[in-house]
Order: structure tokens, then C-alpha cells, then sequence
């Protein structure tokens, strides 16, 4: 099965490319840069609960005559989450300058990090993501530009060390944020109520701030192109910014950055030089097909679909590698993403992406004109498709049970629904046994809460759709959010997969997508009775 693309892809794939590289290049452009002023100096504390909070403000213009000298501090607020580049423009008062101003900067995309200690972290993944700096200053006054970019609301200037001759003044902060679009590209939505307004501001913002020379997953960490984000950010971005030329780019380097075999990655590093990361994953590299099938619904552009349907029907066949007996190994835990959640049992969800990227590979198959390979995709359907009822449904729980334990799992259940699996009355029952059950294991991230909320707006249960909206993203807004989080636990709000939430993302592209969902099924005739909260 596929052999015909196996025996020409040696000789066509590094033109081909070199191809999509050069395109993908040609499709970069200037960033927009907007200035921006810090609003107000702010003072953190925690509550009696242990949640961060700004406990009190002062005009800004009292920042001047803030002398800080050693173990004082000034913390900043912008107003809202930003990402990009910070000028300081700082001198000195009360003698002359007998020694270095030692100055320690601290950003912060929400209050809490204000208030940690970067000294106690002990998490799996590196330190150098904590977006903290100690700097030497020798000579007062100075314009210090600072050259990387961060992704904050707050900064904390906090005097380390002066001397007892002399203070530091901060006479003025500017803050050139970037982006590819502007917030004014997107209509706000107005007929909905204030507090899913709140959740759609959220999460524009969380998408404008993802959205720089690629889809980023995180403007503070990782930075790079992932694949699972990008289906997630481009269907969000369609629904509003409407920045077709961004999907089209990251498209053609993820077609170009491939490995040998032919495989698309997880993720992209586009600095300093464009690369396929060394991670690659069952349902990711699905993911292919799937972005390729939605820019199409989205552009009707047929020219591209040809293009790149090759690379798409790369990675089904690729997929088979993963595969035994008509059902992904169960070999490797990580064989495929589908969430963070400690303990999960990915292989019913792998299997359902298998579907689902199996129905729309047929499409781009007819579209594409490859009559040979939408048979070969019609087989392998109706088989993948008896798999997921014969393999992972049990009758008697009313569940998709996944590997040798047979686990009952939230992500199991949504994605199995998204699939089609069943016909829509049985999927809502599903969903709505799901609801009533509410099986141990849940879900760690909005990326497979989205799916979960999609999963029930797909058998029409928009009022469950939007309880569960409000409580999760809502949870969030609730906690001071001005973009939304990488990883969220209602129950925990200092839950991390990487064992320090010091090192969260809190503005996280696969978060962003209630502005696609709140857009898809629920503005104009299709608004539900709902009322404020």
C-alpha cells in the first residue's frame, strides 16, 4: 500500500523540498511593532488561598522619584500581555557612581511569577526558559536595549546591589511589541454574554501573541512551530485574523523540513537555521493531512492541495509503521501526543486521529485526483473503522476502553466522537454518559479540553459545550488571565507537566481556540439561551 509514492519520493523529494522551502521563505514578512508604555506601577502579594494577586496600584508618572537602591524593587504593568523587545532608559541619584548598579529583571505573564524564587526550581526542563536577567550597569545614565524578546505583562526591576553612595532611577520604559497581526483585524464578538466576551478577548489576544514570523506554540516557551498547535491556531485564525499567508508558510515548512523517509516532524526550530526537530509522533505527523484538508474548506485553493498532497499522503502511509493489526503499537506510551495527562492511555484516541485524518485524506485524494490512493483510503477506512468498534468499544461500560487495561479515558471518548465512529445520537450518548460517568481520567490541557468541548458541540450539546467553556477557560479568567495557559488543573491551579509551573506557559497557541468555537456555533441565529453570569 503506497508503493507507488515510496519508489519516486528518492528522486523527487529533494527538488521537491528545496521547493517548498524557497516558497515558504518568499512568504515571510515584517513584523508589526506597536509601542507600548507601562500603565501603572503595581505591588504582589498572595491571598490566604496562595494565589498571586496585584494588591495595590500607583501612577506611573510616580516611577521617577522611586529611588531604588539595594534589596528595593519596581513592578511594572503594561496593561496586557505583550510580546516583544524592552528599552529602559535609567540614572542615577545622590552621589556620584562609585560602583555598578547590579539590577535584576523579571518578566512576568502573570502576577505570580513576580513572586517566584527561580532559585528553588527543580523542574525536567531548562532553567534558561525563566524570563529573568541580572545585569551590571557601570555608567549611569544609560539607554539599556535589551536584545531578547519576551512575552510579559509584568517587569520587576529589582535593585540586587548599588552602593550606599548612590540610587537608581528609572526615568522611563518602553516595551516594541510584535506581531503578525493587529487586534483590530479581528471582530470582537458583541452578541454574546460579558463573561464569554471575557474568554473570546483571552483568547484573540493568546492567538495575536502566538502569531509572529510562524505559528508559535508559546511566546515565552517554546517558541517554535509545533504541529498540534498550528492545526489548532490556523482553524482559530481563519474565524478571525483571517492570515492566510501564515498558514500557507508554515505548511510548506513543515513539507519542506521533513526526515529522510519522508516523515513530517512535531515541531520546526526556524533559528538559526530552519530544522526539523528530532521529535516525531503518530498523531502529529496525521496532523498533515488534517491542516492541509481545513486550508482547502477554508480557500478552495485546489493549486496547493495538489501540491502538497504528496507530503500528506506520506504520512498515512508512514502511519502504518505505528500500526499492527489494524491498530496503533502500544509499545511506546508516547507514540502519539493527545494530552499531558500523567497516566494516559493513548491508543484509542491515535486510533480515532487515524479516522480522522483518514476521512479527510480521502477528500484531498479526490481532490488531488489520485484516484488509486482515495481506493487505497476507502479500504483502509472501512477497516480502521471496524477496528475501532471490534478493538476498543465495550458494550457493557458504554466506553472506548484503551490498551491491555482497558482505561476509560476523556480523550478516548472525544476523539472517537470526532471520528465518527458512531452516528451522531449514539456519539451524543456517548458524550453525555461521559458527562454523567466523569471517568477518573480527565484531561491536563486546554488542547484536549478543546477537544472535549468539540467533541459535544459536533452532537449539538451546545449548552454542555458552553458549561464546560466557562468553567475551564472561565476558571482561568477568574485567576487573572489576559491570554490563556499551556496547562490548566481547576483543582490546581499550580499543576505543571514539567514539574515546576515556573517554567508554564501562560499564553499558549492551543489555548486560544474558544474564538473559533464561540464564532463556529454560536453567533448570529445560532445564539442559545444564555445568561450572564
Amino acid at each position: 500500500m503506497g508503493e507507488a509514492l515510496v519508489s519516486i519520493l528518492p528522486d523527487m523529494k529533494r527538488k521537491t523540498v528545496d521547493t517548498f522551502i524557497k516558497k515558504a521563505q518568499e512568504l515571510d514578512f515584517q513584523l508589526i511593532e506597536t509601542k507600548v508604555k507601562p500603565v501603572s506601577l503595581v505591588s504582589v502579594t498572595k491571598t490566604a488561598d496562595g494565589i498571586a494577586e496585584i494588591s495595590s496600584r500607583e501612577d506611573i508618572t510616580l516611577m521617577p522619584g522611586k529611588l531604588l537602591k539595594k534589596d528595593d524593587s519596581i513592578c511594572l504593568d503594561f496593561g496586557d500581555h505583550h510580546v516583544g523587545y524592552v528599552t529602559l532608559k535609567l540614572n542615577s541619584a545622590g552621589s556620584p557612581q562609585d560602583a555598578p548598579a547590579y539590577l535584576r529583571l523579571k518578566f512576568a505573564e502573570i502576577p505570580g511569577e513576580i513572586l517566584d524564587d527561580s532559585s528553588t526550581y527543580h523542574g525536567w526542563i531548562s532553567k534558561g526558559w525563566i524570563q529573568e536577567e541580572l545585569i551590571h550597569i557601570d555608567v549611569l545614565p544609560c539607554e539599556l536595549k535589551l536584545p531578547r524578546r519576551y512575552a510579559f505583562r509584568y517587569l520587576e526591576i529589582f535593585a540586587v546591589d548599588t552602593s550606599a553612595k548612590f540610587q537608581v532611577v528609572v526615568e522611563n520604559v518602553e516595551l516594541t511589541a510584535v506581531s503578525a497581526v493587529s487586534l483590530e483585524e479581528a471582530e470582537p464578538l458583541s452578541s454574546l454574554p460579558e463573561d464569554l466576551k471575557a474568554i473570546d478577548k483571552a483568547s484573540l489576544k493568546t492567538l495575536q501573541d502566538c502569531m509572529q514570523h510562524v505559528f508559535e506554540d508559546g511566546p515565552k516557551r517554546d517558541r517554535r512551530l509545533w504541529i498540534g498547535d498550528l492545526r489548532l491556531q490556523a482553524k482559530a485564525n481563519y474565524a478571525t485574523f483571517r492570515n492566510l499567508n501564515l498558514v500557507k508558510r508554515c505548511m510548506y515548512l513543515f513539507a519542506g523540513l521533513i526526515r529522510e523517509d519522508g516523515k513530517v516532524g512535531a515541531c520546526l526550530f526556524t533559528e538559526p537555521v530552519m530544522q526539523v526537530d528530532d521529535t516525531f509522533l503518530f498523531d502529529y505527523s496525521l496532523f498533515f493531512v488534517s491542516i492541509l484538508y481545513d486550508y482547502y474548506q477554508e480557500t478552495k485553493d485546489l493549486e496547493i492541495v495538489k501540491e502538497l498532497w504528496g507530503t500528506a499522503y506520506r504520512q498515512i502511509v508512514l502511519a502504518l509503521n505505528d500500526m499492527e493489526d489494524g491498530v496503533p503499537k502500544t509499545e511506546n506510551p508516547m507514540m502519539a501526543f493527545i494530552d499531558w495527562k500523567d497516566g494516559l492511555d493513548r491508543q484509542a484516541a491515535a486510533h480515532a486521529v487515524w479516522i480522522y485524518c483518514l476521512r479527510q485524506g480521502e477528500v484531498l485524494a479526490s481532490l488531488a485526483g489520485d484516484e488509486a490512493a482515495k481506493e487505497e483510503l476507502r479500504v483502509m477506512l472501512a477497516d480502521a473503522l471496524e477496528k475501532a468498534v471490534s478493538h476498543f468499544w465495550d458494550e457493557e461500560k458504554g466506553f472506548f476502553v484503551s490498551g491491555a487495561d482497558h482505561q476509560i479515558s476523556w480523550s478516548s471518548q472525544a476523539w472517537m466522537v470526532l471520528a465518527d465512529v458512531f452516528e451522531k445520537e449514539k456519539s451524543r450518548a456517548l458524550m453525555l454518559h461521559l458527562l454523567e460517568e466523569n471517568p477518573e481520567m480527565g484531561v491536563a490541557t486546554p488542547y484536549a479540553y478543546h477537544h472535549v468541548i468539540e467533541a459535544l458541540l459536533h452532537v449539538g450539546e451546545k449548552e454542555k459545550a458552553l458549561e464546560l467553556m466557562r468553567t475551564y477557560w472561565g476558571g482561568m479568567i477568574n485567576l487573572g488571565a489576559d491570554t490563556f495557559w499551556e496547562a490548566f488543573d481547576p483543582e490546581d491551579p499550580h499543576a505543571s507537566p514539567y514539574g515546576s509551573s515556573q517554567v508554564n506557559s501562560f499564553c499558549h497557541a492551543w489555548s486560544c481556540t474558544p474564538a473559533w468555537l464561540l464564532r463556529e456555533y454560536f453567533t448570529g441565529d445560532t445564539v442559545p439561551v444564555i445568561q450572564d453570569r
